[in-house]
């Protein structure tokens, strides 16, 4: 098992806070991309920072120009998915309004942030929770699952969701049915981003309303 953050010796992880200058030809956004590629066809933990090194093509110790350790690199790339996602529920549009509004607003959210940020979101949805930066996203990603139960039981009381199911069951469902998109959806393929959006809310959706919605 990797430690925390499987940091270099002599290389201590409070550097990881600031922006660090890179090599010429490469910035910190260009191997953070491409380390995701690595971490999702190979998985965190068999990713070596040589392997990273390999596919960056470049040498292991010019990836320490751009960050300290492997750990940083995961953290700041569950960074890219978890804040927009987080922005999302904190957007006035999720807590003001009904609650039917509000949750359809936070699923759509939640849709586009995957699109847009599908290798970051696919990252997330594969931790195992092995070291503390994984924990920590757990933690967050747990917490966006807390908000979208409780959209889900008000939009019920107020009667806009059938009653008769239970809000877990719908919560697992719902977030189920989004983070599977990652499994098959391509933005170069025949589905659009838009049209994508408004299969699954209309999926999702239409069979929770009342029968008089």
């Amino acid at each position: 098992m990797p430690t925390t953050t499987d940091t270099e010796p002599g290389r201590s992880d409070s550097a990881a806070g600031g922006a660090r200058r890179g090599r010429p030809g490469y910035d910190q956004e260009t191997v953070l991309n491409i380390a995701v590629q690595v971490f999702n066809k190979h998985g965190y933990d068999a990713t070596s920072m040589g392997t990273l090194a390999e596919n960056l093509g470049i040498s292991k110790s010019a990836i320490y120009h751009h960050v300290p350790s492997k750990g940083d690199l995961l953290r700041l790339a569950l960074d890219h998915a978890l804040a927009p996602l987080e922005a999302v529920g904190d957007d006035e549009r999720a807590r003001t309004g009904s609650a039917g509004e509000r949750l359809e607003f936070f699923l759509r959210g939640t849709i586009r942030v995957l699109i847009e940020r599908q290798s970051y979101v696919t990252l997330l949805l594969r931790l195992r929770g092995n070291t503390e930066v994984e924990r920590s996203a757990l933690e967050r990603r747990r917490a966006m699952d807390r908000r979208l139960a409780e959209l889900v039981v008000a939009a019920q009381e107020e009667g806009s969701l059938r009653g008769d199911i239970d809000p877990r069951t719908t919560t697992r469902l719902l977030f189920g049915t989004i983070n599977s998109l990652v499994e098959w959806y391509r933005p170069d393929g025949p589905v659009t981003a838009e049209s994508l959006e408004e299969n699954a809310i209309g999926m999702m959706l239409d069979g929770l309303h009342t029968r008089d919605k």
